[in-house]
Order: C-alpha cells, then sequence, then structure tokens
C-alpha cells in the first residue's frame, strides 16, 4: 500500500542534456514515463489534439505517444475514458503497473478511484503544482481564431527554452513559421479565465495524498545557487512510501540534491491562485465581444514591460557568457 510519510522534497534534473532542452522544466516527467515504457508497463497523462484543440487524458505505450504527453498545457484537460481504460488494462496485464500523471485534482480522484478498485498498489500517482486551469473553450476558440486568419498549427508550445528556463518562449507553429501566444500566457497568469474552483483549491499545499508532486522548483537560483542550472529545474515532493520506492528507481538518471519545504516554497504549495479583480469585466467582454478583443485588452504587453523583459534577457546573456 501507498502510506503517507512525511513529506521529502528533492530538487532534480534529467542528467541527458538533450532530453532536459525538449522538457518544460527539469525532464521529471521523461524520467518518470521512462522508467514505465522501457519495463513494459504503462503511462497515463494528457495529450494535445491538434485537431480540434483539446487535451484529453490517453494510456501512453510506446515512446512516440510519450513525446505527445511532454510539456506544460495551459488548458484544461478532460478526463475522457481514462479511468475505465486504465482499470481494464491493468486487469488485462496482472503483472503490470501504471503510471498516472495528472494536476493535483485529477490525481487525486483517480487516487480514490484506484483506492475503491482495489489497484492502488499497482498505480504510481503523480501530480503536477497547477496555478489553475482555464475554461478549455477559451484555447480553442482562441486556437481556431489563429487558424482562420494563418493556416492550421501543427506545432504548440508553452516553453520553450531557447533563451533559459526563467523566460520561456510561448509559439505556436503554422505553415512553418511561428506565431507567438503571449498574449493568451498573459491573460492566464493575470488569474482572469481561470474556473472557478480553481480560486479554492484544496490541493495548493504541501501536503498532499499523491505519491508525487512535481513543478517547477522556483527561486532556486536563490535557495540552492550552487545547484542552480539555467535549462531547467524540478521539484519533488515525496509524499508516501511508494513514492520514494519510485524515485529511487529513477534517481541514476538525474542530478539531484535532498532539499525542504522552506528552500522550494511557491504561491501555489501554500494557498490556491487569487480571484482577479478584473475576472467578471473579462467574462462580460468575452461574452459580448469574443476572444480577440479579450486578447487584445487583457494579453497586450505594455511598452514598459516589453522593455524590462529585452533587458533582462540582454543581462542574464552577459551573465551566462
Amino acid at each position: 500500500m501507498a502510506d503517507l510519510i512525511d513529506t521529502i522534497v528533492y530538487a532534480g534534473r534529467l542528467k541527458n542534456k538533450v532530453a532536459l532542452m525538449s522538457s518544460s522544466s527539469g525532464g521529471v516527467f521523461i524520467a518518470l514515463s521512462d522508467f514505465f515504457l522501457e519495463n513494459g508497463n504503462a503511462v497515463a497523462a494528457a495529450i494535445y489534439n491538434y485537431d480540434n484543440h483539446t487535451t484529453e487524458f490517453q494510456m501512453i505505450l510506446d515512446k512516440k505517444q510519450q513525446e505527445r504527453a511532454k510539456g506544460s498545457k495551459y488548458m484544461q484537460s478532460k478526463p475522457g475514458d481514462i479511468y475505465r481504460e486504465t482499470y481494464h488494462w491493468l486487469k488485462e496485464n496482472p503483472e503490470k503497473k501504471l503510471l498516472f500523471v495528472g494536476m493535483g485534482c485529477q490525481s487525486d480522484g483517480f487516487r480514490k478511484f484506484s483506492e475503491i478498485k482495489g489497484i492502488r498498489d499497482r498505480v504510481y500517482i503523480v501530480d503536477i503544482i497547477c496555478h489553475g486551469s482555464p475554461s478549455p473553450k477559451l484555447w480553442r476558440e482562441y486556437a481556431k481564431s489563429i487558424e482562420r486568419k494563418d493556416g492550421k498549427i501543427t506545432y504548440l508550445t508553452f516553453k520553450d527554452k531557447r533563451n533559459g528556463w526563467k523566460f520561456p518562449t510561448a509559439y505556436v507553429m503554422v505553415g512553418g513559421q511561428e506565431y507567438s501566444i503571449r498574449d493568451y500566457v498573459k491573460v492566464f497568469y493575470n488569474r482572469c479565465m481561470l474556473r472557478p474552483s480553481c480560486y479554492e483549491c484544496p490541493y495548493a499545499t504541501t501536503e498532499r495524498k499523491t505519491d508525487i508532486t512535481i513543478g517547477d522548483f522556483w527561486h532556486i537560483e536563490e535557495t540552492i545557487p550552487d545547484f542552480y542550472d539555467p535549462n531547467g529545474n524540478s521539484l519533488f515532493l515525496i509524499h508516501t512510501n511508494q513514492g520514494g520506492e519510485l524515485f529511487e528507481k529513477i534517481k541514476n538518471d538525474l542530478d539531484c540534491r535532498p532539499s525542504n519545504t522552506t528552500q522550494c516554497w511557491q504561491p501555489n504549495l501554500e494557498a490556491p491562485t487569487k480571484k482577479s479583480e478584473q475576472r467578471e469585466e473579462f467574462w462580460n467582454d468575452y461574452q459580448k465581444k469574443g476572444i480577440d478583443f479579450v486578447m487584445k485588452k487583457y494579453g497586450t504587453v505594455s511598452m514598459k514591460t516589453k522593455i524590462k523583459n529585452k533587458l533582462l534577457k540582454i543581462m542574464r546573456g552577459v551573465r551566462t557568457k
């Protein structure tokens, strides 16, 4: 059984630098899913669908499917039939195990399901530190607006690390060209379009009932400066003995360092994201004037901020040369 333990904290990232650069953070999902797939087990995680611009949980059984599941997704994912599919797969493969990776609410829901079905000892449950989930309808309309103007979206990333982990680039590919989606990202982070339940999230804490919590190790350059890597740093919060066993199995693929809940502090490990004072205005504008209007009004970066960000990137380039 997955017995709860006092939370153990690690900072970590992939030793494989090529794989690290292809990840959003420190490559933890790659390390975890590699371990399961290489041993003939399965992974359940969210995959983006370019045909209808939705994100839905799917069973992952090979490297090609794993590639589609990589990367941060700034929209709510649908569970679909994943509970039924994982249960049936485990019944058909009695010697195998399964890794489930989702947001706090999704992963805790799967934990409860696995306990009811008597499969908890065969599943490893990982949840991701979450800022909140916007309505999937907003992203879908945003993506369709791009396609009406420019053409079919063939690639999406919210955290390309060409400028380093701390300065991610968000864009889509259309017809072989990049189109920035920073307006959508800005609206995501200004807290206007999150679902109402996210402002009251009970999972915004370091104490959880999943096996492991993962996420970006923000402020590591301040709290563990000698371990900081500009190309990505991940956080592990280990909550169960089963989570500890899993971490030990992937540890050789990582550069890692013991830490604590003080060093890894970040807002969504202490409290839910606060509701924006502009939220009601945002939704009224959206209902009346549509997605393009709200993206322009709430997603435009001011000239002052653009200059500040440019200077920060220049300063970072000087420091790392």
